[in-house]
């Protein structure tokens, strides 16, 4: 039991804060004459704010961090034992795989809400949910896939490898890298929470004015979408700091791995727009308990002001999400393709050219908002140009496959997959750009298929050919590669199933976010339905492979892939700094079948250090 002291710590202090908030809130409108002491929403946020501040200080924060504000001598981290994943730990691949593990249990939470909606559209009529009910099972499972497409590979994957990749001993800030993963666990159980205080009825985009006057379960969801806020802020500062001043010697711009560029550009986009949601939420909140009506319209405020503010985040968060999955099949791609990575240059290019396009597109969102007519003709434009570099992307991709020595492990598989899924969804993106098609297809099930095939496509396959990828450097242990490529094959043709039919009610004119539909409609519900539940059968292989491998899994070596970049010329898992001395990177990580020089080499263990005979350059493993 002393593994989950800190836990048990956080959670004591987590509510003891929380009503000591309550009660000051309630003891300040006491002393100000208020004729109610207990206003539900805003002394439930005041509650939070000192519930949060409690939790973190009791789960480690104040021995590993906050005596030190004190002059008091500070708690060291735990650096082995299964205990070491329940306690404030500041090490970078200890807190990977706690984003990791805790955002893939949110996935498969927010995987079974979607199997509920789907078993209530199998048919028309309401089956199994009322209306409202209907309303917060969507609206849940919404927030809580955007949650798991913003936060698992950047804070999973990108904080177990980035550091890795730059031969860094860890992130330039480790105390506040652990304190960014400790604000997700609160954050999640408000929003597990909201169906049992009302249920979210405005949907995850919570427009105002319903928003503002829905019952309590919206200020949960407000309160922890500005926590998520806060840590993906906090996370990408990090990450940008470690990335400019942490790099090896040697390891120049021009020879960094492309995953690291598409957490570097990711880190940007996160530091520049997450403010817009979080102040969106904040004004909803300020609306709903400071008497503040920034949204109602009757007292001088706007909603169409929401929809702006909102979009002007959550388009860019399209990018936070689908760059760091291109960022991974890119990676992969060109490790298994066993040539060098075809127009390096313009990969990277292509990333910075999205980061600079993405603040300038957001209201194509709104082309049926009512917003001036006038403004329709730029943002189709902008939206236009910015299939541009994502479609140098794809070039780049398929120049690499192109005559590559490919080695099609379940990596390999699932990264291909992010290249055929993310084009459907570009091309039907196409469609929603423009402003003609836009208006037709706008709040219809065409725009769920189209979204789910950038996201789910792009981002979470991307997320499982990462998983695999990096699995045997991060668990020391190999997995099972026939259920993993079961695993794809099953997920593959079932999420294809489920969203290429999708598109056809949606070009039909069937709208999204509602509990019936007119029985026309029925026969292809059912069909999408019944692929739906099998697309969620597939995860069960992928559970069962993971658990049972990381218990009992083959052990793997320190370079199973035969790769070139830094993070496999290391032990797996790696030790606590990482590299047993300091690397100095000589070459680029891609040049397979070269006569260059290794990608790094260990200077004072005499030479070059790699895992396997690829780190000299060689074409090494493969195809088979």
């Amino acid at each position: 039991m002393h593994r989950f002291n800190s836990v048990f710590a956080g959670l004591a202090l987590g509510l003891l804060g929380f009503y000591l908030g309550i009660s000051v809130a309630a003891l300040f409108r006491w002393m100000f004459g208020f004729e109610e002491v207990w206003e539900r929403d805003l002394n439930v946020t005041i509650g939070y704010m000192f519930g949060l501040s409690g939790w973190l200080m009791g789960v480690g924060m104040w021995g590993r961090w906050g005596k030190e504000w004190f002059g008091l001598p500070t708690t060291p981290s735990q650096h082995d034992g299964w205990g070491r994943y329940f306690t404030f730990n500041t090490d970078h691949k200890v807190i990977g795989i706690q984003y990791g593990v805790t955002f893939l249990i949110v996935f498969f939470l927010a995987g079974a809400l979607a199997l509920l909606i789907r078993a209530e559209l199998a048919t028309n009529g309401l089956q199994f949910f009322d209306k409202a009910q209907y309303n917060s099972i969507m609206s849940l499972h919404g927030i809580l896939m955007v949650a798991v497409a913003v936060g698992t590979v950047i804070g999973a994957l990108g904080n177990y490898v980035v550091p890795l990749m730059i031969g860094a001993e860890d992130m330039a800030f480790p105390r506040l890298n652990a304190l960014t993963y400790w604000m997700v666990p609160p954050a999640a159980v408000m929003l597990l929470t909201t169906p049992f205080v009302g249920g979210l009825e405005a949907g995850w985009t919570a427009y105002p004015p319903l928003s503002v006057v829905t019952q309590t379960g919206q200020t949960f969801f407000n309160l922890a979408i500005i926590t998520v806020g806060l840590t993906s802020i906090l996370g990408a500062l990090n990450f940008l700091v470690t990335i400019v001043c942490m790099r090896a010697p040697g390891m120049t711009w021009g020879r960094l791995p492309v995953f690291v560029w598409s957490m570097f550009v990711t880190s940007w986009l996160a530091l520049l727009y997450t403010q817009g949601f979080a102040t969106a939420m904040l004004m909803v909140t300020l609306d709903r308990i400071g008497g503040m009506s920034f949204f109602d319209a009757s007292n001088g405020g706007d909603p169409l002001l929401y929809e702006h503010v909102f979009w002007f985040y959550s388009h860019p968060a399209v990018y936070i999400m689908v760059i760091p999955g291109f960022g991974i099949a890119l990676e992969v791609i060109a490790h298994f393709s066993r040539k060098p990575f075809y127009a390096y240059r313009y990969a990277v290019g292509a990333f910075m050219g999205i980061l600079g396009l993405s603040g300038v597109v957001w209201a194509h969102h709104m082309f049926t908002s009512g917003m001036p007519n006038y403004l329709h003709g730029p943002f189709l434009i902008m939206t236009e140009a910015i299939s541009v570099p994502t479609g140098l992307i794809f070039l780049c991709a398929l120049g690499t496959i192109w005559m590559g020595r490919l080695w099609l492990t379940a990596p390999m598989l699932f990264a291909m997959a992010v290249i055929f899924n993310f084009a459907c969804g570009g091309v039907t993106g196409i469609f929603l750009a423009d402003v003609p098609t836009d208006i037709h297809l706008h709040d219809t099930y065409f725009v769920v298929a189209h979204f789910h095939y950038t996201i789910v496509g792009g981002e979470i396959f991307g997320l499982f050919a990462g998983i695999y990828y990096w699995f045997p450097k991060m668990t020391g242990r190999m997995y099972n590669e026939r259920l993993a490529k079961l695993h794809f094959w099953w997920m593959f043709i079932g999420f294809n199933v489920t969203f290429m039919v999708m598109h056809w009610p949606g070009i039909q004119g069937m709208n999204r976010r509602i509990a019936d539909y007119p029985e026309v409609y029925q026969p292809v519900n059912l069909a999408v339905s019944i692929s739906a539940f099998l697309l969620g059968a597939s995860f069960l292989v992928f559970i069962y492979n993971m658990i049972n491998s990381w218990i009992r899994g083959e052990v793997a070596e320190a370079n199973p892939w035969h790769a070139r970049t830094l993070e496999w010329q290391t032990s797996s898992p790696p030790p606590l700094e990482n590299f047993p001395v300091l690397p100095e990177v000589t070459g680029h990580p891609y040049d397979y079948g070269l006569p260059k020089p290794p990608h790094a080499t260990f200077p004072q263990t005499g030479g070059a250090h790699a895992a396997s005979p690829a780190g000299g350059g060689g074409g090494g493993g493969g195809g088979g």
